[in-house]
């Protein structure tokens, strides 16, 4: 699937979301204004209600969390306010805007360290946080296994990882295919190369269960859970026509009763018995 070298698709990942962290273009507020940033919280939490829940923000006070890939920073500062060290990475140097901003308009505490730096060579000792935390960003970095296996060597013996990858059996990945492959005359497509090209920045992936279950467990991990979610499509549905609005329900029904939601929730341990092992980044 791969047509540059992993380089070059990293440097074009990083120009696309340089250009707009993820869910600012739902603020029409002035950049970096607190309404702004309140408007952009507000989207996440509606459209993805079930981040808090699985994130349990308020569990992590006082343990030392990271959080690879924070975007605008929505969710990292909930870290902040419910008192975790906090640490996170990201890509470009507009997140880092993003969030530095977000800290001083809101008065948070000062986090352990922010900085942009790359998810497959993550700036940290082995065996350091409680929690590695990742909402929907690994799956744009060329090689997701070797983030992930970045992400299992930082946390310490006992520590969890909470991450957010996208689902290729999933009603959301059926749609982007019938819209740029199927609707194109070119049913021969396959999903994956679909949403390589065409979701969001260049060389985005989508993942089945079987496949998260064994890079999760080729990085050492183990009590390996996952749940596929759908986004929260009430506005959608309220906007759309009457007659369509009882299939989009029973969509959206489906996709969170059948796991074929478009956000698979994973949850893992790195197990106590790890603590001599991956020292080598």
């Amino acid at each position: 699937m791969q047509t540059s070298s992993p380089d070059h698709l990293k440097a074009d990942v990083k120009s696309y979301w340089n250009r707009q962290s993820c869910e600012t273009e739902y603020a029409q507020a002035r950049k970096f204004s607190r309404e702004y940033f309140e408007q952009i919280e507000q989207f996440r939490y509606a459209s993805q209600p079930f981040i808090h829940a699985f994130a349990q923000f308020t569990r992590y006070h006082g343990k030392r969390v990271l959080e690879v890939g924070f975007g605008a920073g929505t969710d990292f500062i909930q870290w902040l306010r419910a008192g975790a060290l906090a640490s996170g990475i990201d890509l470009t140097e507009e997140a880092l805007a993003n969030l530095s901003h977000r800290i001083e308009v809101y008065g948070l505490p000062k986090p352990e360290r922010i900085q942009v730096a790359d998810a497959e060579n993550l700036p940290f000792e082995s065996n350091t946080f409680d929690l590695g935390y990742s909402w929907g960003v690994l799956h744009h970095t060329p090689d997701t296994e070797k983030s992930i296996r970045e992400l299992a060597r930082v946390l310490r013996p006992g520590g969890e990882m909470k991450i957010m990858l996208y689902n290729r059996h999933s009603l959301s990945a059926l749609h982007t295919w019938a819209k740029f492959a199927l609707l194109k005359g070119r049913p021969w497509k396959s999903v994956r190369w679909v949403l390589w090209h065409h979701q969001e920045s260049p060389g985005t992936k989508a993942y089945t269960r079987r496949e998260i279950v064994r890079m999760l467990a080729a990085a050492g991990l183990t009590d390996i859970r996952l749940e596929a979610v759908m986004m929260n499509t009430a506005p959608t549905i309220q906007r759309a026509p009457a007659l369509l609005r009882p299939l989009y329900r029973l969509e959206f029904a489906l996709a969170n009763s059948c796991n074929w939601g478009w956000s698979w929730m994973i949850s893992a341990r790195k197990p106590p018995a790890a603590a001599g092992l991956q020292q080598g980044r």
